[in-house]
């Protein structure tokens, strides 16, 4: 609890004491002889003692134009109570609506603090390696290209890549995953992640306002910001809602009354009927749904940028994945060299000259497969065409290296190569050279996720690429997916997803997942945009409203199903409450709900619908 809370506590406490003394009083028959004013004093300690603060927060949003809110209605309710000689259902009431607001605060600061656990990340400091003196400084004084020192048991403060020693790190704060991962010289490693054992250093890649964990806090911190549909439609109703019955409270005590006389009778229905109508069940437990649901799939490694998002993820009947770096692992290796007219070695040294400058994981993989680094001076005048290859002037020689469409383009015929990888023909001068073949593995748990989004109920997954469309049918036909797209330039991706997002339903939701800068038009054209977090480019993280923080496809099922329970839990709160108010609402203008039904339509209904809600930080 905080400070806050605990004084809260208290005065119930107290209130409650005092309370239940002069109930006592009251029904030994002590009171009866000291007065109708000394008897609404003595209730009057305890009310005021539990009712301040609601009065000066009625006055505090009146002066800020807002009147029609939960403490006003509140007080009205109480004073009215109080002018009819109820007094102790006066006090009842507030004392009650005190308790479900403790109620609410301690239910939301729990469910905050399942989010804010992710501020633990934030790592204090680093060690700056110059030459043998390691200084601890701000990391976000630390530049790219400096090189840290990361003991074992400290957090990794900035991304980078190891230089030297190997170790385990703990990856749970940051995806949710329980298992460690060994690093070594050469592997990547991001911010937030404990250093388990050996000590480590690290060349940093990014800057910290561009680190994982920098992207992570401001995911979590602007995602309250994006409500959902149902949070907006409950603001809305709520500013109509409590005027509203306000009106109809004013008309119940003063019509009746003028046709029969018997103000005491009707004054004391339109404050049971106030006392009813409070819409915190409502304003409090759906908000908290959204907020619990985003805190338990961030627990599991997968950031939603926004309720709306996480709303959306509930009807998703459509999943479409990009295949290279998403559906498979991105690791390229060269498995053939077919020359023609030239060895072997040739054929790989004229390929990596030509994609020397190039980022593509082709194109790494045949600078690895060629063993020697190309001289960077000899290469001139690059062009890299989306979705064909590269050109390159090279040693004076006219180098072309990409798929059949660029060989076509150049007036070659290159032969036809039997394999589920990909094909990389070169020519050299208008010549055709040969064939290079590129196979990429899986991801580890992609077959996996596939059956478990058909459990969850997402009816057709499809898979996107600019491979050939042997290669991409072979991924596909191995994780059982619904339909396969290749040979798809970038712009010819986002037309495909266009034609999926014109057949589908008004109330159905078509994601995309995708990893590369490429991806990033797709992601934000689809419904619902995912991007992998540890491996994807910025631009994809970016443009995405959903990012898995460990590449994991694993996580889309278990974000779907947390979704769902999210979505039920907030309409059950929904009809629960709203069922249960205009029910009593109706007995309490009809006469027969008491002041102590409508203690139970407000902060009983209240309780029982934040509980509900609370069941979000326990999905399993």
């Amino acid at each position: 609890m905080t400070k806050r809370q605990k004084q809260t506590l208290a005065r119930i406490l107290v209130t409650a004491g005092l309370f239940a003394a002069l109930l006592i009083l009251e029904k030994t028959g002590r009171l009866a002889g000291l007065g109708r004013w000394l008897t609404l004093l003595l209730f009057f300690i305890p009310y005021a003692l539990i009712a301040y603060d609601v009065l000066f927060a009625a006055v505090r949003r009146i002066r800020q134009g807002i009147v029609f809110d939960e403490n006003l209605l509140m007080l009205i309710a109480t004073v009215a109570a109080f002018c009819i000689g109820e007094y102790a259902e006066a006090v009842s009431v507030m004392l009650f609506y005190q308790i479900g607001e403790l109620f609410q605060g301690v239910a939301v600061g729990r469910s905050r603090r399942s989010i804010s656990a992710l501020m633990e990340i934030v790592p204090a400091y680093a060690n700056l390696l110059e030459g043998e003196t390691v200084t601890q400084t701000d990391p976000d004084d630390v530049e790219v290209g400096d090189v840290i020192l990361i003991r074992a048991g400290e957090r990794v403060p900035l991304d980078g890549e190891v230089l030297t020693g190997t170790s385990m790190l703990d990856t749970a704060a940051l995806t949710g995953e329980s298992v460690p991962r060994r690093v070594a010289p050469g592997d990547a490693i991001v911010s937030g992640c404990i250093n388990d054992s050996g000590a480590l250093t690290v060349r940093v890649t990014k800057s910290f306002e561009d680190s994982a964990v920098s992207k992570i806090l401001e995911l979590v911190e602007n995602a309250s910001s994006k409500k959902a549909k149902t949070e907006q439609f409950i603001t809305r109703f709520a500013k109509i809602y409590t005027p509203a019955v306000t009106l109809c409270a004013l008309l119940i005590a003063v019509i009746p009354s003028l046709l029969t006389g018997n103000w005491r009778e009707w004054l004391e229905r339109a404050c049971i009927f106030l006392v009813i109508s409070c819409p915190c069940a409502l304003v409090i437990s759906v908000p908290l749904g959204f907020f619990g649901g985003i805190g338990a799939a961030s627990r599991r490694g997968v950031l939603v940028k926004g309720g709306n998002y996480l709303e959306a993820a509930a009807s998703i009947s459509t999943l479409v994945f990009d295949k290279t770096g998403t559906l498979t692992r991105g690791e390229f290796r060269v498995t053939r060299v077919l020359p023609a007219g030239c060895d072997e070695a040739t054929l790989l040294r004229l390929a990596a000259l030509a994609e020397s400058g190039s980022d593509h994981p082709v194109a790494r993989s045949i600078l690895a497969a060629c063993g020697e680094a190309p001289q960077a001076q000899a290469v001139a005048d690059l062009t890299e065409t989306p979705g064909e290859g590269v050109e390159a002037v090279a040693d004076g020689r006219r180098i072309a290296v990409g798929n059949a469409r660029l060989m076509a383009r150049l007036g070659i015929t290159p032969p036809a190569v039997k394999t589920a990888g990909t094909v990389v023909f070169l020519a050299e001068d208008g010549q055709y050279r040969g064939a290079i073949v590129i196979e990429d593995a899986i991801r580890d748990g992609a077959a996996e996720a596939i059956a478990a989004l058909r459990e969850a109920g997402v009816r057709q997954c499809v898979m996107l690429s600019g491979d050939r469309q042997t290669a991409a049918q072979a991924v596909g036909d191995r994780l059982g997916l619904d339909a396969v797209h290749a040979e798809l330039l970038p712009a010819e991706k986002v037309g495909c997803v266009e034609a999926m997002l014109a057949e589908k339903g008004p109330k159905e939701i078509l994601g995309y997942v995708g990893d590369g800068i490429n991806d990033a038009p797709v992601l934000t054209r689809a419904d619902l945009g995912f991007a992998m977090g540890s491996l994807g480019s910025d631009a994809a993280i970016e443009a995405a409203d959903i990012v898995i923080m460990d590449d994991d496809l694993r996580r889309l099922p278990t974000l779907v199903r947390i979704a769902r329970k999210t979505m039920r839990i907030v309409r059950e709160n929904i009809w629960f409450a709203l069922g249960i108010k205009l029910l009593v609402m109706l007995l309490g203008a009809l006469g027969f709900a008491n002041m102590w039904m409508a203690v139970f339509a407000d902060v009983g209904v209240s309780v029982l619908a934040i509980l509900n809600a609370m069941r979000m930080l326990r999905v399993k």
